[in-house]
């Protein structure tokens, strides 16, 4: 389904006197730096509709009425309307309108393939995580957007600002290019991580854990005193608690598995990360939980038709602490408020430290976008390039995606501080729930596939509750991110190879992980188990990807 939302003549309301100012005349953009714009000659095949002296600080305003392409996810809880402001807006203050594809959230990626393999996709894919572009890559059927770099000079200064200059090289592909344009975060935090009952916690005489050893001190406190619970759950099938565990051991796991190397650093070289000594210390901690009860095992498997959720069992006081990320703080503290508890106080706390140290996730990218390659061929292709930058890159723009129109929907304080109007609610946000118009569902902002992905640490803290920004400042300030691994780019036939390998190497990773955890393989069979996986081919693995590593090392110096 296709939609074209244009801005209507009419506003709803009136605008706030403080309304950015449009730049005015119009010629090509080449060479932009983060102080400002460069110009070249104007006539270029690329550059119709393009704003001259476009730059940093200003309102990409199109100079002629265009339209971009643009594929759209669409949230089972926010079906997009095309009475939405968020896309008014956008064309009113850029001349540019969107003509979105729709596809559901359900089967997003698979759909979301089969249009750019077919040559049917829109000019703009938004939602690309980092690894998602490869494949498309390697085909070439998205754009290398380093080669255009030059033309968004909002990222350009948020990139050097921030200090993301080493992460986006991390990108680069086997022929030295980048071809996804990340979302960019000021500070970053790992999303999940464990939520616990810190009243609980007090109750049985014990602190908020700092360490994994910790944590089972607590838990086997909680138990002594609920002996009926199995305090910790996951809720995710066990790859929640895993990715952010795995951090503390010195290895990767669950959802953060990805191709399943690990770099070791003494070495110089990329290992499999489950035959490493961090990821078998980390199987035997979780067994160990398990064996003594203090572990859910329902919630380190598939979902079982009439079994309790990690939700229920938390309101139920059978469950103290588990897996989850800032809303499921709320979602924990209705439960409890629903289940009548009282005194209860539900706390989101940095991932615990391990035999590795107080390590957490690398510094990572959010969500950004890809262009197919057909954009690249438009006359107005400058012109996208410099809307995308504003739309994804400049405080305007993030600040108009997230909280609407200042004047209108929100107050800005002179301390910078973002109010949202009484008027209005963000109930995604438990933001003045009882207000009759809610910005993300009635309005389109705060939508899932544009808002966030660029975001400064006042805006991330402007929507999220104080205990959020604690957590944000209790990581920052007791744990270290760490290093990304250095880059192993591979060619388009080497992805395939790596396909064929890697997929039934994971399959036996995640078989065995899940049954040496529960006790349904023996901790004896180990050293089996890594047999097994060496069985698979694994040495042919690591040396494609090793020999990719050793190759971009020698070609990037």
């Amino acid at each position: 389904m296709k939609r074209e939302l244009t801005a209507r003549p009419a506003r709803r309301f009136a605008r706030a006197a403080t309304a950015l100012a449009v730049a005015g005349t119009l010629f090509a953009v080449a060479g932009c730096t983060a102080g400002g714009s460069s110009e070249e000659p104007a006539g270029s095949e690329n550059d119709a509709g393009s704003m001259s002296g476009y730059g940093v600080d200003k309102t990409f305003t199109a100079s002629e009425p265009l339209t971009f392409s643009m594929l759209w996810t669409d949230w089972p809880e926010t079906p997009i309307k095309d009475s939405w402001e968020v896309f008014d807006e956008i064309a009113e203050r850029t001349n540019v309108s969107l003509e979105l594809t729709n596809i559901p959230f359900s089967d997003a990626l698979e759909k979301r393939s089969l249009l750019i393999s077919a040559g049917d996709a829109p000019q703009i894919i938004p939602l690309v995580y980092t690894g998602e572009e490869r494949q498309f890559a390697a085909t070439g059927a998205v754009v290398a957007l380093s080669d255009y770099e030059d033309h968004m000079p909002h990222f350009q200064k948020y990139v050097d600002e921030w200090d993301l200059r080493d992460m986006i090289d991390n990108l680069r592909q086997a022929d030295g290019k980048y071809y996804m344009m990340p979302g960019l975060q000021e500070v970053s935090v790992p999303t999940f991580t464990l939520v616990v009952r810190t009243d609980i916690i007090e109750e049985v005489g014990a602190e908020v854990p700092e360490t994994w050893d910790d944590l089972r001190t607590v838990l086997e406190k909680i138990k002594a005193k609920y002996p009926d619970s199995t305090p910790l759950a996951d809720g995710f099938e066990g790859q929640s608690m895993l990715n952010y565990a795995a951090h503390a051991f010195g290895t990767v796991a669950g959802w953060g598995f990805g191709n399943g190397t690990f770099f070791n650093e003494e070495k110089g070289e990329f290992e499999y990360a489950a035959t490493n000594e961090g990821y078998k210390e980390m199987v035997e901690y979780f067994h160990g939980l398990v064996e003594d009860g203090l572990l859910d095992t329902e919630s380190f498997t598939a979902a079982v038709e009439g079994s309790s959720t990690v939700l229920e069992k938390f309101a139920a006081g059978q469950v103290f602490a588990a897996s989850g990320a800032n809303g499921t703080v709320q979602e924990f503290n209705a439960a409890l408020e629903a289940a009548g508890a009282e005194g209860y106080e539900v706390v989101q706390i940095a991932p615990p430290g391990g035999p590795a140290g107080q390590i957490v996730e690398p510094r990572n990218f959010w969500n950004g976008f890809m262009l197919t390659a057909e954009a690249e061929e438009s006359p107005n292709f400058i012109a996208l390039l410099q809307f995308l930058d504003w739309l994804y890159y400049s405080p305007e723009a993030r600040d108009l995606l997230r909280w609407g129109v200042e004047g209108e929907t929100y107050t800005k304080g002179a301390d910078g501080s973002y109010q949202l109007n009484p008027e209005y609610s963000l109930d995604a946000f438990n933001i003045n729930p009882d207000a009759p118009t809610d910005i993300q569902k009635d309005l389109g902002y705060s939508n899932d596939p544009l808002s966030g992905s660029t975001e400064s640490r006042a805006l991330k803290e402007s929507y999220n509750v104080p205990a959020f920004v604690d957590y944000i400042d209790s990581v920052l300030t007791n744990r270290t991110p760490r290093d990304p691994f250095p880059p192993a780019p591979l060619d388009e036939a080497e992805l395939e190879q790596a396909s064929l390998l890697s997929t039934p190497l994971k399959d036996t990773v995640d078989t065995n992980t899940l049954k040496f955890i529960l006790g349904e393989r023996p901790l004896s069979e180990w050293d089996a188990f890594v047999s097994e996986l060496e069985g698979q081919n694994l040495q042919g693995y690591l040396d494609l990807i090793n020999g990719a590593h050793e190759r971009y090392a020698a070609e990037n110096g």
